[in-house]
């Protein structure tokens, strides 16, 4: 199915791995233009050399930390000036420590709320404008199973993503009109570097083994298994397609049936 998005100017963040790169391959494979980034500048290198021998598309990397104040502007300046605009753009960092909810501290709010919610609404506020007035764009951001099924020792993560996920509802119903559409998903348990260190870091805390806890969560997974990234980054593509251009302010799960509750 063509996806009527070759030649589109797609930024994406994180993608020096997991989520985020499986989103850039997927995006690459459409034809579109990439600007890809991270703060793994050498990783982030690696992932460009990639794409560009398997897809032949032009892809520009830009090293920045989502977590530091001032991202959201280095980034959004380097990719207009190497792309001359973006049409679509991907929100997603990495996520903040595990932490007991009752034992939080003001330091660890204020580095997760810039890594997961000030830093991408920053972001997105400066291309939105372009997107807008040239009548066409794509905002999908990656979130977590946590927004709506509160994960019990992420609650920086679960807070922090759900605080974007209510600015992309409440700023979907107002570009709407101008051609600009935004969109969310949920992953559930998908194998990418993010989970193996939860599961790593659950087994040390409680004195399993990683094979015990990975049992523990397969059990609560109705489709048996962990996803894999290509899986959610070819639900990307689709948000940030031509036929996708009547779905906006939506948040999609892609968990193999583990959110219990109903949407």
């Amino acid at each position: 199915m063509d996806l009527g998005i070759s030649g589109r100017r797609a930024l994406i963040g994180g993608a020096s791995s997991g989520l985020g790169r499986a989103s850039a391959e997927a995006l690459a494979a459409e034809g579109c233009r990439l600007a890809i980034w991270s703060r793994g500048g050498d990783r982030l290198a690696a992932v460009a050399a990639d794409l560009q021998a398997r897809f032949r598309g032009d892809v520009t990397t830009i090293e920045a930390d989502a977590g530091a104040p001032g991202a959201a502007t280095t980034v959004a300046q380097a990719a207009l000036d190497a792309l001359g605009g973006i049409d679509i753009l991907v929100l997603n960092a990495g996520g903040p420590p595990t932490v007991d909810p009752t034992a939080t501290d003001p330091a660890g709010w204020a580095a997760a709320f810039q890594l997961l919610a000030t830093t991408p609404v920053e972001l997105a506020t400066l291309l939105l404008p372009g997107m807008r007035s040239r009548g066409w764009g794509r905002i999908v951001a990656i979130l977590s199973s946590g927004v709506r099924q509160p994960i019990p020792d992420l609650v920086y993560s679960n807070a922090g993503r759900g605080a974007l996920m209510a600015w992309c509802k409440t700023t979907a119903r107002l570009v709407a009109p101008d051609g600009v559409t935004v969109n969310g998903v949920l992953p559930g348990r998908l194998s990418t570097p993010r989970i193996e260190s939860l599961d790593d870091g659950r087994a040390s805390r409680t004195g399993q083994s990683v094979e015990h806890v990975r049992a523990a969560h397969l059990a609560t997974i109705p489709a048996g298994r962990y996803g894999r990234p290509e899986e959610l980054g070819a639900f990307v593509a689709w948000l940030a397609s031509e036929p996708a251009s009547y779905q906006t302010g939506t948040f999609t799960a892609i968990d193999g049936g583990l959110i219990s509750g109903l949407p």
